[in-house]
């Protein structure tokens, strides 16, 4: 079954913890068809920015390997922390 998105185009976890990002996102993925989403995860820190994107990415990977995550972080250095590790739906903005 599909479900439309909210109205929202860009998806911001309300936290800033890490583990309830990862948990805010992995929710929204698994309750909405959005094969192809933007996530403002801008104000986190490096670390934990790196954490988030691994993780989400991972469990979009799983249910749409053809999509594509957009995040918006804080620094160009996510891309370069999480480059190794092949995150190919994954693009830093």
């Amino acid at each position: 079954m599909l479900q439309l998105l909210p109205s929202s185009d860009i998806l911001t976890p309300n936290t800033t913890n890490p583990q309830k990002a990862v948990d805010f996102i992995c929710n929204y993925i698994d309750r909405y068809h959005c094969e192809n989403m933007d996530v403002d995860i801008s104000f986190m820190n490096i670390l934990d920015a790196c954490y988030v994107t691994t993780m989400c990415s991972t469990k979009h990977f799983i249910k749409y390997p053809q999509g594509k995550i957009n995040w918006k972080v804080s620094s160009e250095l996510v891309n370069e922390f999480t480059q190794p590790l092949s995150l190919n739906n994954s693009k830093y903005y």
